[in-house]
């Protein structure tokens, strides 16, 4: 571990803008694009979030690793951003409950970061010229081969990322004894949202990001659940095919986040790249349904068209983004079946949203009466 004389580092964007900083210790290069998130606490949970698979993390808040690391408080089963870009890196802690210090954590995975960069300017940068592919570099590999080996990867735009990161074989989650089941198509989804569900009375069924339909319908589920995940949701036929199936039964469905975009495209509603995306814990949401406002935790690079959702007569908006006007939920007049783009599970928080498990419960009361 080194606090001192830590070697020089940087990062590359693909337009050739260079910042600079310092390694934390741990050397090597690592690709992705480039991501920015706002919150001011939930490291952890961010870094293991399997929504930010592929994604060079870029942290605004100025201190990273104070509190350490907590084993109860990942999202999935390690770290899934592709590398790491902070202002202040503290190798020490002072929670009283922490495991372990974040570069323990971060040093048993081999992931890439490089600490005191401006931050601020980088920022700023990225929210003017938009989201783009980058490199971490911590081992003096030559610039023209980093550029060299950047120019080749593939952008956000167009990539299935859900295989990345889906179990590869269903598991249960929860209470055998529960009253309602649910099947859940893992497309990168947070524990969390199991946690959410469990704690409704709920047992789940988590299948990898390519099952079937007869397969989810296997479990004899009370009501079904797209998660959340990374990449672009245009590729995932298969999940697609699974959402319109269940919507041709008329089963309860819930999605989120990228969830949420497939059953948009399974309805012939389009999905689109965003400039820079919605990242961070403090991103304001009215429910049109109600008239209030939320305060959600929100991850994610894509949304649905606005435009498209208002014309079709299936579908009604129910939530819209405050900063932006983008799409944060819709439900279909005709089915069981409701989506937000953000993440009511919200860990880290805020909590205002989850009141969406409570809905989802209701429906599925509603349909077995």
């Amino acid at each position: 571990m080194k606090y001192t004389n830590r070697p020089q580092a940087l990062l590359l964007l693909k337009d050739g803008t260079i910042f600079y900083g310092k390694s934390v210790g741990i050397a090597g290069t690592t690709f992705g694009e480039i991501a920015f998130n706002t919150g001011t606490t939930g490291y952890q949970e961010i870094f293991t979030d399997p929504s930010y698979y592929g994604q060079i993390m870029v942290t605004t808040n100025a201190h990273i690793g104070n509190y350490g690391v907590n084993e109860k408080e990942v999202e999935s089963d390690g770290v899934k951003i592709a590398g790491l870009v902070c202002k202040n890196f503290s190798f020490t802690y002072s929670r009283p409950d922490a495991s372990e210090s974040l570069y323990e954590y971060l040093d048993k995975q081999n992931l890439i970061v490089i600490s005191d960069v401006d931050t601020r300017a980088l920022v700023s940068y990225i929210r003017d010229n938009g989201a783009m592919n980058g490199v971490i570099c911590t081992d003096d590999t030559p610039l023209d081969t980093l550029k060299a080996k950047l120019a080749e990867m593939p952008d956000m735009k167009g990539l299935e990322l859900a295989s990345k990161v889906s179990t590869t074989l269903p598991y249960f989650f929860g209470d055998e004894q529960s009253t309602y089941k649910i099947s859940a198509l893992d497309l990168g989804i947070k524990t969390n949202i199991l946690r959410n569900l469990a704690s409704r009375d709920c047992y789940i069924k988590v299948f990898p990001y390519n099952a079937s339909y007869e397969d989810l319908k296997s479990f004899n589920p009370d009501g079904y659940f797209l998660s959340n995940g990374p990449g672009d949701p245009d590729p995932l036929f298969a999940a697609q095919e699974v959402a319109r199936q269940i919507l041709g039964d008329n089963k309860p469905l819930f999605g989120i986040c990228l969830g949420h975009q497939v059953i948009a495209l399974a309805n012939g509603i389009s999905t689109y790249k965003m400039f820079n995306g919605h990242r961070g814990i403090n991103h304001p949401v009215k429910n049109i349904l109600t008239g209030k406002g939320e305060i959600t935790s929100q991850n994610h690079g894509f949304a649905v068209v606005k435009e498209e959702l208002e014309k079709h007569p299936d579908f009604e908006l129910t939530h819209v983004h405050l900063n932006d006007g983008t799409v944060a939920g819709m439900r279909m007049k005709n089915k069981n079946c409701f989506s937000v783009q953000y993440h009511p599970e919200a860990s880290p928080g805020p909590h205002d949203s989850s009141y969406l498990f409570d809905q989802f419960i209701e429906n599925i009361k509603t349909a077995k009466n």
